[in-house]
């Protein structure tokens, strides 16, 4: 059971346990001088240091101590008013114009605009204030994880025998001694004592699910990695006891755990893809409306000699560059596509601009275990003592691990037994007697099985597997051959595979029992080399994401060398493995730079696997993480969307942004996820760009149109009545569906590709509608006919909604039949026919002569073919900019 079958590579040193954990026994143990490395010292100096011993401490110091170092809680954030989330939901830019154009608006008595608007801006802070609710939930759940109550050791006074006492857990305090039984939460960061095959899952610590091994060795035994996490004889805060007993001194509480430094950044992520979009666009619509208000005025009252009474036109004009239902759009497209997902894929979008940030995702990081691997070993090969395949050495090792079971009375068997169980003929040990057991502990690190063989009375065979260099220094083999075998086998643990050594001797037959002290001058076998077992739509997954221009990165706690395998396996090409050393080395840019080009990073905590997503978010990518335990969150926070599936810890829930059906990390749910995410982002793209294309040549037009006319092209009341008519035929949009193109890259609102577009198509919207001037002007009535204001307004406001339907229909980026063509066709009816109607003359508006229609169809007839050939060269080029991009390189 619970064998640890490490090779004997070379250690790595760890760093320096707990730096918090120092500071707190220098502050309890102030005699001058540096704070010691409690992870290096002895018991015995662990508990001097502390000012504490086996008896644990006295009421009076404990309360001291309480006093001191607060209590043993994670840091609590203070709870954010409403009010306040409220208010400071108003400093987004877009919505703060929007707000002070409301304001404008009722100033100038255009109260409908000014409702409108602002009751945009209410809905907008209300849908933000309640996204900072649900984080401030999270936290709490965090701070729920931890154990209500520990088993002390306490005593009244100095003399006093000391008693055993259960106390919450809050109440605990450097140099208080602890016990620990199965199934408690460890309470603190602690040192061990006492151990009796005691055995710890780390999994919200590693995200590593099999327990770990912990020893209450004197002499402490330095690290094997970068995490420290290994070390057996310290315990971590929100690990679990999964088997054994033992007790041990506190170390550090509360702030200075290694829990609360993990996760103490779980906080709300700063600006996500989708934030800085909208940020970057509503500084375009700034700087446009900021500008459009006094340029309408000074030219108006130099040109025209006319004063204020064309501020309601300035205004109007203003509006009309701006996407007032935006909002709606947003929110129609994302709702859709969240509610497609959850139910065709059982995928939860929590916060609805995660599901934009989906389809702009370009990286995805994940942890090995579970996503790429199933976290279950299984046999690879079965190596004899030359190195060549030997079938007897699995032979052995099964016997070890079927008669071990069974003899020792173990509740079940322990994953790598299941995997040599599973690997071998179950027949092949019925001929056997099972003599005696010596189980697996973490001290000797192996697990020896006394068997009779048959033909062989008299003689018992002791079967021996475990730990490479515990089982080598059995053995009898002289120094040049065991040290050719630990390193044969450091060659195997570099490739990614674990090991078990086999050995076995045969003794005379005796009643005497067993001990380790018979676990010596065996023969040795040879290496049962396994691996991870592959999870079996990571295979497809992989290459499916990789097409759609996502970059996998693996972040996880193994190994290198195993998280290398399993990559080269599932054809994702591991390049340079970078360990949790290497990225501490680094400075931010560095670790941006090594970032591009790295694929797995390994040996990762929580503070690295955040600190790696942060520098690739710095690079300027969209970065996704999938992850399941409270090892993840800061990483989950970090990333623009994070993910988790539905087994999740509860936390790791509440901090996601997805959350997948499954109960595992399936890629394939990733997929359909990024695909939704993408179908929604490319529906409001599409709508952004016809918008603003449309808004911005309207605008230019109306203000050409107030220096050239005697009056003003349009009332404030068509202009209102032409924007709604328009935002409200774009909400069909949210129902179209992409084009394949769409959904084969990421979908990302870049600013300046906005700006060229709308530039681009809004000057040539601003020359069609210059043209109907010219139509208006010439052709129909010449400046001071009868009514000429009155027919240039609805030839004007005819016009506008034919283009604008126009501009639906071909800059679309749609595939197939679409309720897109039938808005554009209602877009048109209307333009066409609310002259001819009731509402026509409240409106300003009257019929239009005859000869204007086959004019008005020459000017959009040229204004379609401008469109079609603007169309494709802006594809083009957008074609050879990907083309450009894929040529740089990237990691794979």
């Amino acid at each position: 059971m619970g064998q640890a079958p490490e090779a004997a590579a070379a250690p790595e040193p760890g760093p320096r346990v707990s730096v918090r954990a120092v500071r707190a026994a220098d502050d309890a143990h102030p005699a001058g001088g540096a704070a010691p490395d409690l992870g290096e010292l002895t018991s015995l100096q662990v508990l001097r240091a502390l000012d504490s011993g086996p008896r644990g401490l006295t009421d009076a110091v404990a309360d001291a101590r309480l006093r001191q170092f607060g209590e043993n809680t994670l840091p609590a954030r203070r709870p954010v008013p409403w009010l306040v989330r409220f208010l400071r939901s108003v400093r987004d830019p877009f919505t703060a114009v929007l707000l002070c154009l409301g304001v404008v608006s009722s100033l100038v008595a255009a109260w409908g605009t000014a409702s409108v608007i602002i009751a945009l801006v209410v809905v907008s802070c209300v849908l933000r204030s309640l996204g900072e609710h649900r984080a401030d939930r999270s936290m709490g759940a965090l701070r729920e994880l931890v154990a209500s109550t520990a088993t002390v050791l306490r005593r009244s006074a100095d003399d006093a025998v000391p008693v055993t006492r259960e106390v919450p857990v809050d109440q605990l305090v450097p140099g208080d001694v602890v016990r620990l039984g199965p199934g408690d939460l460890v309470p603190a960061d602690v040192r061990l004592l006492r151990a009796v095959g005691l055995s710890v899952n780390q999994a919200v610590l590693t995200g590593e699910s099999a327990a770990v091994a912990k020893s209450a060795a004197d002499v402490p035994v330095p690290a094997s990695d970068d995490t420290g996490f290994d070390r057996a004889h310290l315990c971590f805060q929100g690990s679990s006891v999964a088997a054994g007993s033992g007790s041990a001194v506190v170390v550090a509480t509360g702030a200075l755990t290694r829990f609360a430094a993990g996760h103490g950044a779980a906080v709300p992520r700063g600006p996500s893809a989708f934030d800085r979009s909208v940020h970057g666009i509503s500084w375009i619509l700034i700087r446009f409306m900021l500008l459009t208000p006094p340029l309408v005025l000074m030219a108006n009252a130099a040109l025209r000699g006319r004063g204020l009474e064309t501020l309601p036109f300035a205004v109007a004009v203003a509006v009309g560059l701006t996407p007032e239902m935006l909002p709606v759009i947003v929110t129609s497209c994302l709702a859709r596509g969240a509610s497609l997902l959850a139910r065709h894929h059982g995928v939860i979008v929590k916060r609805l601009p995660a599901l934009h940030d989906l389809g702009a995702v370009d990286v995805l990081c994940l942890d090995k275990t579970g996503t790429l691997t199933q976290d279950l070993p299984v046999v690879d090969r079965a190596l004899g003592a030359d190195g060549a395949d030997d079938r007897d050495v699995l032979h052995w090792a099964a016997v070890n691990a079927w008669w071990t079971l069974q003899l020792a009375d173990l509740p079940a068997p322990d994953p790598l037994d299941e995997a040599l169980l599973g690997a071998s003929d179950g027949e092949e040990f019925l001929p056997y007697e099972g003599i005696a057991a010596l189980p697996f502990d973490p001290v000797r690190r192996m697990a020896t099985a006394v068997v009779r063989r048959p033909g062989r009375l008299g003689v018992d065979t002791l079967v021996v597997k475990g730990a490479v260099e515990n089982v080598l220094e059995r053995c009898a083999l002289d120094g040049a051959e065991r040290e050719r075998l630990l390193a044969a086998a450091g060659e195997h643990v570099r490739g990614g595979t674990r090991l078990l050594a086999v050995a076995t001797a045969e003794r005379p037959a005796r009643k005497r029992a067993y001990t380790t002290a018979d676990e010596r001058g065996l023969t040795f076998r040879g290496f049962v080399t396994l691996r991870d077992a592959l999870v079996p739509s990571a295979a497809d997954a992989l290459p499916a994401l990789a097409a759609m221009g996502v970059t996998v990165k693996v972040v996880t706690g193994d190994h290198p060398g195993t998280a290398a395998r399993a990559c080269q396996e599932l054809g994702l090409d591991p390049g340079t493995v970078l360990t949790a050393g290497d990225v501490d080395a680094l400075t931010d840019g560095q670790l941006a730079s090594a970032a591009r080009e790295t694929a797995v990073f390994a040996r990762c905590t929580p503070e690295h696997k955040a600190r790696i997503v942060r520098a690739l978010r710095a690079d300027g990518r969209v970065c996704g993480f999938l992850g399941d335990g409270v090892n993840d969150l800061p990483a989950l926070y970090a990333a623009d969307v994070g993910i988790c599936p539905r087994d999740a810890v509860d936390v790791a829930r509440e901090g996601a942004d997805v959350v997948l059906a499954e109960h595992a990390k399936d890629l394939s749910a990733v997929e359909h996820a990024l695909r939704a995410g993408r179908h929604s982002s490319g529906n409001i793209a599409t709508y952004l760009r016809i918008t603003l294309s449309s808004n911005l040549g309207n605008v230019i037009a109306m203000l050409a149109a107030g220096l050239l006319l005697p009056f003003l092209p349009m009332l404030p009341a068509q202009v209102l009545v032409q924007n709604l008519c328009f935002d409200g035929a774009q909400l069909a949009f949210a129902y179209d569906r992409p084009a394949p193109g769409v959904l084969s890259r990421p979908a990302t609102l870049r600013s300046r590709d906005f700006l060229r577009f709308i530039t681009g198509f809004g000057a040539l919207n601003a020359v069609a509608d210059l043209a109907t001037f010219g139509v208006l002007a010439l052709a129909v009535h010449g400046p001071g006919g009868p009514d000429s204001e009155t027919v240039f307004h609805s030839g004007w406001f005819v016009e506008n909604l034919l283009t604008q339907a126009l501009v639906m229909l071909l800059l679309r980026r749609g595939d197939g039949t679409s309720p897109v063509r039938w808005a554009a066709a209602a877009l048109a009816a209307v333009g066409l026919l609310l002259p001819l109607s009731p509402l026509g003359p409240p409106l300003g508006m009257a019929p239009l002569p005859g000869l204007y229609y086959p004019l008005l169809l020459v000017v959009l007839g040229l204004y379609a073919v401008g469109l079609a050939a603007a169309r494709r060269r802006y594809d083009r080029r957008r074609c050879d900019s990907r083309r450009c991009d894929s040529l740089r390189p990237q990691a794979s």
